[in-house]
């Protein structure tokens, strides 16, 4: 017997023989299609996670408390609206405490080298100088879905939660660059906020990363101050922040001070090395990349989710079910979702709604009928305009386990 087979059955791992009963056992129900499992896939079983709460966001899973950082389970991202409660946590340092901030004095200081006018603007004077705009913008953290990487990567281990799709007001970037000045040689900008190190060093950023031009020029790219027509939650920024919809959400800084526009790739902390890059071409599981083979991530994958029913439900079988949730991409939109019962092995196609603008998430709905008693599981497949669809199973391993797009799946008991 090799050492692999010596492993433990993981959600990863082809249940066979023993395994399999094990596992129909432990759930109560056979496994309905359990002959279409593809390789090393397994059950991921009825039972749903605890959902520990932190204030203000209720029902969030807390992955980490030094920072907080706290993803929202599937079924709670059902709304079309992604609701302030409920948007993910992603902190890289300290937040400013809620006392220490003062909207009508916080500043937003625009310089660099390829910035004509080094100019500083008080919150107020954007708000009431440049022209306001709403978006509803999908945010993504890139390591959401790292929990499934195996061998295992550094980090928090986000599952499915570290996503949103609010709705953003706030000003455009492009507006207020334009104002200060941007020279030809310019390529990049990079961010500044007000949160602190965790070594409490206030010299150290905790987080620095930014655009290209390009991205910071279109008309989503925003500097927010309000999330569904209230002020931004402190953990999400308050009280102003840059928000670029369909990259990852690391290229928009919270507690937003300073904007500074570069004549180079900005080079601020988490910008280089490792951090929000992947391999430019494919590596085994486990190698260590130098990093001059590794890439920026930009654009998000194609992605989708199942938010409704919950995982673990209990249905009738032979009666039509409704299943629905999202689908989103980095910076093009969803032109198909199909769904299957059978671990993948057939497909029914989904009816997709076309999304409120672009670069916000798309909703998604289905009917499927269980035939008979038993244990199934409901997969989602998105397909994008450019004809690119989710992978069955995790995709190509990176060092920092980012980009994992691979396809949702909810646990289903039919039961007469």
């Amino acid at each position: 017997m090799s050492d692999h087979d010596r492993e433990p059955v993981s959600r990863r791992r082809f249940l066979t023989g023993s395994g399999r009963t094990a596992m129909a056992a432990a759930i109560g129900a056979p496994i309905v299609f359990h002959d279409r499992l593809p390789r090393d896939v397994a059950p991921i079983g009825l039972q749903p996670p605890q959902d520990p709460q932190i204030p203000g966001k209720p029902g969030l899973r807390v992955l980490n408390d030094r920072p907080v950082n706290a993803e929202t389970p599937a079924h709670l991202l059902d709304d079309d609206v992604t609701p302030a409660s409920r948007l993910f946590v992603r902190n890289n340092g300290y937040p400013p405490a809620a006392a220490d901030i003062e909207p009508a004095k916080w500043t937003l200081e625009i310089a660099g080298e390829s910035v004509r006018e080094a100019r500083k603007f008080t919150l107020t004077e954007l708000k009431e100088r440049f022209e306001h705009h709403i978006y509803q913008l999908t945010i993504e953290c890139a390591g959401n879905g790292r929990s499934e990487f195996s061998p295992p990567a550094t980090g928090n281990q986000w599952t499915t939660g570290a996503v949103g799709c609010p709705r953003w007001t706030g000003v455009r970037l492009r507006d207020v660059l334009a104002e200060c000045g941007v020279t030809d040689d310019a390529v990049y900008v990079g961010y500044y906020g007000a949160d602190t190190h965790l070594s409490g060093d206030p010299t150290k950023d905790p987080i620095s990363r930014g655009v290209p031009m390009s991205k910071a020029r279109e008309d989503e790219t925003l500097l927010a101050f309000a999330l569904n027509g209230e002020d931004l939650p402190l953990h999400n920024g308050h009280p102003l922040r840059l928000v670029c919809g369909g990259w990852p959400a690391s290229t928009g800084g919270k507690w937003l001070q300073k904007i500074v526009v570069r004549d180079r790739v900005h080079d601020g902390t988490k910008m280089t090395g490792k951090a929000y890059r992947v391999p430019v071409r494919p590596v085994a599981p486990g190698s260590k990349v130098p990093d001059s083979d590794m890439r920026i991530i930009e654009a998000m994958p194609v992605k989708s989710l199942v938010t409704f029913p919950k995982s673990g439900v209990v249905v009738a079988p032979g009666q039509p079910t409704e299943v629905r949730g999202h689908a989103w991409v980095g910076d093009g939109r969803i032109t198909a979702v199909a769904v299957s019962i059978d671990f993948g092995s057939t497909w029914q196609a989904a009816e997709v709604s076309p999304p409120p603008n672009r670069l916000a998430w798309q909703r998604w709905r289905a009917d499927v009928t269980l035939p008979q008693d038993g244990y199934y599981e409901v997969w989602a497949r998105a397909t994008d305009d450019q004809g690119r669809s989710q992978p069955m199973v995790v995709p190509g391993w990176n060092p920092k386990g980012y980009l994992n797009n691979a396809c949702h799946r909810i646990a289903v008991l039919a039961q007469s």
